[in-house]
């Protein structure tokens, strides 16, 4: 954690999480991302930001290229998972009750700018702080046969539970990271396979498109061999950001700051923007 620390000049860390949201605030999470993405570009603070989704499979831009979407989204209907395309590229990945969403948002001013890998590696050794141990080892590779395979994986004995990306806008940057903690990860990958198998007939795993195997991935309360929940997991996280960098933490700034003129502005402006772009499903 010792590069975080490298790249935080505030002794104070604000954390909100928004909990697990149903169907009819699902552009929140995505819409809020931005918001505060540009937030801690203009005053430099670093943020923390918790989300789930009940039961939906949140589409990458490119997901909805593939040859029938209506098809792939039938599958997912059939399989009980909502759909929803985000505010950024790549592919597809589940999100139910037993996924934690965490987006480590941190200023990126032109003077002190954080590169790619460097934040996708700041990301990687905070999991490593939270839940490694000498049995247990974090590797970040990509694992090709994974939903949303990037060179970032994050995998015990070769099995992904966590993928990471990216979102910049103005001086800010967010690192977000999907955590698979509990439930039916088998059914997950299923159903993302499922999702391309309809959705891409004789083309499934080309094009860029990932040939799924449900078998390489994992949870990592299974990974580790000892149970764990949503909540605990967000406790071990804020405790090694606290222990290895001794960090303030701020859980009431946001929600507090959340109905002011300037977040109600922009938030609505980013809701616009998802609504717009999850036209696509209609």
């Amino acid at each position: 954690m010792n590069k975080l620390r490298q790249v935080i000049e505030s002794e104070k860390v604000y954390v909100y999480d928004q909990g697990c949201l149903k169907k009819k605030n699902y552009f929140l999470p995505f819409a809020l991302t931005d918001v505060l993405t540009t937030f801690a570009g203009i005053n430099h603070q670093p943020i923390i930001h918790f989300w789930q989704l009940d039961h939906t499979m949140i589409l990458g831009m490119k997901d909805t290229r593939v040859t029938n979407l209506a098809s792939g989204i039938n599958s997912l209907k059939q399989a009980g998972y909502n759909s929803i395309v985000r505010n950024a590229g790549g592919l597809g990945v589940i999100a139910d009750t037993g996924v934690l969403n965490v987006s480590l948002i941190l200023p990126n001013p032109n003077n002190k700018k954080i590169s790619i890998d460097e934040a996708y590696t700041i990301m990687w050794q905070w999991i490593r702080s939270a839940f490694e141990d000498k049995t247990h080892l974090i590797k970040a590779f990509e694992i090709t046969e994974s939903y949303c395979p990037g060179t970032f994986d994050l995998s015990i004995d070769g099995r992904k539970f966590a993928g990471i990306a990216q979102r910049r806008v103005k001086d800010g940057t967010a690192i977000m990271i999907y955590l698979s903690v509990t439930g039916d990860q088998q059914k997950r990958g299923e159903s993302v396979r499922d999702f391309y198998q309809a959705s891409l007939k004789d083309d499934f795993g080309k094009n860029g498109y990932p040939p799924v195997d449900p078998s390489v991935m994992a949870n990592l309360e299974d990974l580790i061999q000892r149970p764990l929940t949503i909540a605990e997991v967000k406790k071990e996280l804020i405790r090694a950001l606290s222990k290895d960098a001794a960090f303030e933490i701020d859980n009431q700034f946001i929600s507090e700051a959340l109905p002011s003129e300037w977040f109600s502005t922009e938030l609505n402006k980013q809701i616009e923007k998802m609504q717009q772009r999850n036209q696509l499903l209609n």
